[in-house]
């Protein structure tokens, strides 16, 4: 819509209260609300005024004066509201200079999409990220100085089998086996389908849904791809839907990559082409069907992988997911069908359009606005410096001896190994000014200060069962 359509938008569908969602550097929506009456064309120009020193990772407090502009292209009724809400997505400027922030996530994403164009190379990337979660009953937590727990319930938990519940009707999923059940051990089909409606009704294009592996009340639904900012705008609109829904229904949901021990963590597998003139530049006649430069975009990632893991898998619960010899995919190869590789090749379809990659370590903690940015800048990498991705991989890598195995790379172990090898291989992104050294170095800086310290200044409660007695 255009900023006078917004506006007869508004006034037709009754709307009071106008919500100017936008996006902090870890990855968490924010907002506040004016009534409508504020809104007039000129501030899709002037934008809103706020703090911006009260925002994470954002500016100190003598020059905390920002703008946020509302993009009129975002206008949605918001669906959770009692009454009647205009939503905008939200892009941020500088009061004085009037230039978009170098921190702000959608900036940099829109940044990228500019510098792929600036190339030549595609004009449009098509990103279709596949968020897991978990939906819970109740979740407990807390840390202090003299204790440090969590305890999370789930009326679908295996643990719960023998639990009294007055009664206990079983069809609890068992432990890594809970994909694709019927209902009634699919306990939430219908909380899931309410998501996808209210996600279609935001004009969200949804594939399915679906239980996934873990028990507990895992699940996953599909997004159909879009390109980069839209599809990263569409991304936070799922989380805020999945949140909203499952509260609704008296539930929590999350999107921690690894809440529970012994059973598979929450992944969000990415696929991406690039296109050109309304055709597919990922498909030709190399491995698995695929394009030269498909395959050099392939070497980009797998070549910048650590430092990437830094942007798609950015907390230091990441890396309890990304552990060798599990489920997750650690290992940094490619092939063709092959779930156990890192960057994988989809094969469910011979038509070019449906050519493309899935990179399988990120997760849906991450900032997805950053996070695809980083990919299609190391994608990019990869064409201009027409990087080898060297051979495929397709044998199934957990089956591989460990002198095969050697010769295969891996993930970093932690958060800590991949803040260190963004320190160390950040050119590839700050091509275009996508991200800047500022943005970059405050990232570092906030993930090691506000999260990686943190955790290890902690004790961990195994470590009382590892060596209390010692």
């Amino acid at each position: 819509m255009t900023p006078k359509e917004v506006l007869k938008f508004a006034e037709s569908k009754g709307v009071k209260l106008l919500d100017l969602k936008f996006m902090d550097y870890p990855g968490l929506w924010q907002h506040f609300t004016v009534p409508i009456l504020e809104l007039s064309e000129d501030s899709f120009e002037e934008g809103f005024g706020f703090d911006g020193s009260s925002i994470r990772g954002w500016q100190a407090i003598h020059v905390s004066d920002m703008l946020v502009v509302p993009d009129p292209t975002t206008a949605v009724l918001d669906p959770f509201t009692a009454v009647p809400t205009l939503t905008m997505i939200c892009n941020i400027l500088d009061p004085i200079t009037k230039e978009k922030y170098s921190r702000d996530p959608r900036n940099i994403a829109q940044k990228a999409e500019a510098y792929m164009k600036s190339t030549g190379i595609a004009d449009t990337a098509y990103f279709g990220p596949e968020a897991e979660f978990f939906i819970f009953d109740d979740i407990r937590f807390d840390s202090r100085e003299q204790h440090s727990f969590y305890h999370i319930d789930s009326i679908e938990g295996r643990w719960n089998s023998g639990r009294e519940e007055n009664p206990n009707l079983g069809y609890k999923p068992r432990y890594k086996e809970g994909y694709f059940p019927v209902p009634p051990t699919d306990s939430l089909q219908d909380i899931r389908s309410e998501m996808i409606l209210t996600m279609t009704e935001l004009g969200i294009e949804i594939e399915c849904h679906h239980h996934e592996v873990a028990t507990a009340g895992q699940g996953e639904i599909d997004m159909r791809f879009a390109p980069l900012v839209k599809c990263a705008d569409n991304l936070m609109w799922y989380k805020y839907i999945v949140k909203n829904v499952a509260q609704k229904y008296c539930k929590t949901a999350t999107f921690m990559p690894k809440p529970i021990w012994n059973d598979n963590g929450s992944g969000m597998h990415t696929h991406q082409s690039l296109w050109k003139a309304g055709k597919p530049l990922f498909a030709g006649s190399r491995y698995a069907g695929m394009s030269e430069l498909a395959l050099y975009y392939i070497g980009g990632i797998l070549k910048h992988a650590p430092a990437l893991c830094a942007f798609v898998a950015p907390t230091t619960n990441s890396y309890k997911r990304l552990v060798p010899g599990f489920e997750a995919p650690v290992n940094l190869a490619y092939s063709s069908r092959n779930r156990s590789a890192g960057v994988r090749i989809p094969m469910y379809s011979p038509s070019p359009k449906a050519k493309r990659i899935e990179v399988r370590f990120p997760d849906p903690a991450c900032n997805g606005y950053l996070a695809f940015a980083a990919m299609l800048m190391a994608g990019l990498d990869g064409i201009e410096n027409k990087i080898d991705p060297g051979e495929p991989l397709d044998k199934d890598i957990y089956e591989l001896g460990p002198e095969e195995l050697a010769h295969v790379p891996s993930v970093p172990g932690s958060l800590e190994d991949a803040l260190y090898a963004l320190e160390k291989d950040h050119d590839f992104l700050m091509k275009g000014d996508v991200f800047t050294q500022d943005a970059i170095d405050v990232w570092i800086r906030y993930k090691r200060t506000k999260e990686v310290n943190e955790l290890r200044l902690r004790p961990h409660p195994y470590e009382f069962a590892l060596y209390y007695d010692i």
